[in-house]
């Protein structure tokens, strides 16, 4: 037997197109949370949390974590960037599922999220992709493996330009396309590395490793 029950918006996400769909529509959903959480404002002194609800139902709209939102609303007040965005971080929160899918719709985890997260920040305070990050040009050009669905056309043709070419596209293993380092590491940990375990140390961490086994064996 149940003993509670969940949140209607996320089934109604989940059996969407499926023989149980239940043919509500999320957008009114979405707004009647919205208008409800408004009038809960009014509340607040009576309540434990920012919020009513113990699930933000917003995710399943912008697709973004809330360790994401929380660290990247800090970032932009640092930034002084937060004037750019109209109330709620709206244009934001339109901006990540485009962003998302464009770049091929990489899960939203770290580092993919953080990567999606700034390019949807700079789409919308600089115009779209007029700046592209490094990390960006790297999903596009396969270096985080090959993403669940293909890039859009128009970005990897901004990607290819800005390159001119210097840059190739990774179809394989990205792996396959590392050169071999632990050889030089273990070359360079000679009469520090004691065993393979140190070895493996400093290939991993490479601005701390050796430090760490000088303090460990002095």
């Amino acid at each position: 037997m149940r003993n509670s029950l969940p949140a209607v918006e996320p089934l109604v996400v989940a059996l969407e197109n499926t023989p149980r769909d239940p043919g509500l529509d999320f957008e009114k959903l979405i707004k009647i949370n919205k208008y409800m959480e408004g009038i809960a404002r009014k509340y607040t002194d009576y309540l434990s949390d920012r919020t009513v609800s113990l699930i933000d139902i917003g995710v399943l709209e912008h697709q973004i974590p809330g360790g994401m939102i929380s660290n990247l609303i800090s970032q932009l007040k640092e930034a002084k960037l937060l004037r750019c965005f109209s109330k709620d971080l709206v244009e934001f929160f339109k901006e990540v599922p485009n962003t998302r899918r464009e770049l091929g719709t990489p899960p939203l985890v770290t580092p993919l999220s953080q990567i999606v997260g700034v390019q949807a920040v700079f789409n919308v305070v600089f115009g779209r992709y007029k700046t592209i990050t490094n990390q960006v040009r790297d999903i596009v050009l396969g270096r985080y493996g090959r993403t669940p669905t293909p890039i859009d056309s128009a970005v990897h043709e901004k990607i290819k330009k800005r390159s001119k070419g210097k840059l190739n596209q990774i179809t394989g293993r990205p792996a396959d396309h590392l050169s071999a380092e632990l050889d030089m590491v273990r070359k360079e940990t000679e009469g520090l590395a004691r065993n393979e375990e140190d070895v493996l140390t400093c290939a991993l961490f490479p601005l701390t490793g050796k430090e760490f086994l000088e303090r460990k064996y002095r």
